[in-house]
């Protein structure tokens, strides 16, 4: 009897799982077990224990009770795979090209699981800076960085990632007014803020935009008044010059932007 040769060594539980997370990434509201048997033609009881293991594992997550809707995991997976490593070896030249211009240092951070993660930095060229290390995990809700990453996705994507943020954290609450200031983040294309964990510094945060115009990445200078450097770019130069790295940035990530004029 001839094998097969595609079918030799399948995995039905691995095959069962990933139709699964294939169905639920093309639907926007959702679907329940029977729902997502029918798409797929099988028994609504063959897809129990396997949504239940997707659900405690993070890769799927419940609805209103009795509908699942894919979490972002994947998606913050995937920021840590080749396509971030590209994108931080091309950010590396113009980095370096904007720290010299501002005098200050500045770092690129994209979202994975429930946090922004640094994944490049560039260290201020003068003898001082301030800079945050490569790796490190930083807030969504205080900082330019987490701003800028939340401001520049669908609603339903921020509050994904919002609640992988919180699921630790019960005591945040999160009004109205963090909302609007998404909002003012994404009309006026940056984020400006004194930070929230050491005195003299500002975050000015701009995106990285892929080709559908969501936020990839946040390119962040903390910012710090040089006052034995009076000809240094002062804090709206320096927004300006890292709008403008933002924006080749995000062209060279396939995204159709304008780079702000130099102030």
């Amino acid at each position: 009897m001839e094998t097969d040769e595609s079918d030799r060594y399948r995995a039905p539980a691995l095959d069962k799982g990933l139709d699964i997370l294939e169905l639920l990434a093309g639907v926007d509201s959702g679907l329940t077990q029977a729902e997502i048997a029918k798409r797929l033609d099988r028994s609504p009881n063959e897809f129990y224990r396997m949504l239940d293991r997707l659900v405690r594992r993070g890769y799927v997550t419940r609805l209103d009770g009795d509908r699942y809707s894919l979490t972002l995991k994947l998606f913050g997976l995937a920021q840590l795979h080749a396509p971030v490593r590209r994108l931080a070896s091309y950010a590396t030249p113009l980095m370096r090209d904007l720290a010299q211009r501002t005098r200050q240092a500045n770092h690129l951070a994209v979202f994975d699981r429930g946090a922004a993660v640094v994944i490049a930095q560039q260290e201020a060229p003068d003898y001082w800076g301030f800079s945050i290390r490569i790796g490190a995990h930083i807030s969504l809700f205080d900082t330019g960085s987490g701003h800028v990453l939340l401001a520049f996705r669908s609603e339903e994507e921020r509050e994904m990632m919002i609640s992988e943020h919180v699921r630790s954290r019960s005591d945040i609450e999160l009004g109205p007014e963090f909302y609007d200031r998404l909002h003012q983040i994404r009309e006026r294309g940056y984020e400006m803020m004194a930070s929230a964990q050491t005195s003299g510094v500002y975050n000015l945060s701009a995106p990285i935009l892929g080709p559908d115009r969501r936020c990839i990445a946040a390119l962040t200078c903390p910012f710090i008044a040089l006052v034995n450097a009076p000809s240094a770019p002062d804090i709206t130069q320096a927004i300006t010059l890292v709008q403008k790295t933002a924006a080749q940035l995000s062209l060279l990530a396939g995204a159709d932007v304008a780079a702000p004029q130099e102030a």
